[in-house]
């Protein structure tokens, strides 16, 4: 069974940074695309990044673009949101997601496209 583990989540005070991971066993890592969705309390989950099966290329919802990098190793089978600039409209669960295309597409913000799921990690940011 595929497992999906994030951790690094926290709180930081805004303008902090932090780092989350996502560690992936039981699947073959390069076929898929990478995602990063969040959820806040009330609110719909929502992609804000993804990243192609070799890393050479990353998608970013504009409200993270220039603050959030994503990236992975696909030695250790990670995968990482290097956070910056954090804001307290950043405060949301965030799970990490495979999809089963090695690209990201056009669809890449669609939650249901995205097959398997962690826990999840929760980042709180305060003013």
């Amino acid at each position: 069974q595929v497992q999906m583990v994030e951790s690094g989540g926290g709180l930081v005070q805004a303008g902090g940074s932090l780092r989350l991971s996502c560690k992936v066993s039981r699947l073959t890592f390069v076929n898929y695309a990478m995602g990063w969705f969040r959820q806040a309390p009330g609110k719909e989950r929502e992609g804000i990044s993804c990243i192609s099966w070799s890393g050479s290329r990353t998608d970013y919802v504009d409200s993270v673009k220039d603050r959030f990098t994503m990236s992975r190793d696909n030695e250790k089978n990670l995968v990482y949101l290097q956070m910056s600039g954090l804001k307290p409209e950043d405060t949301a669960m965030y799970y990490c997601a495979a999809k089963d295309t090695v690209y990201c597409e056009s669809t890449w913000r669609t939650a249901n496209d995205f097959i398997y799921w962690g826990q999840g990690t929760q980042v709180t940011v305060s003013s």
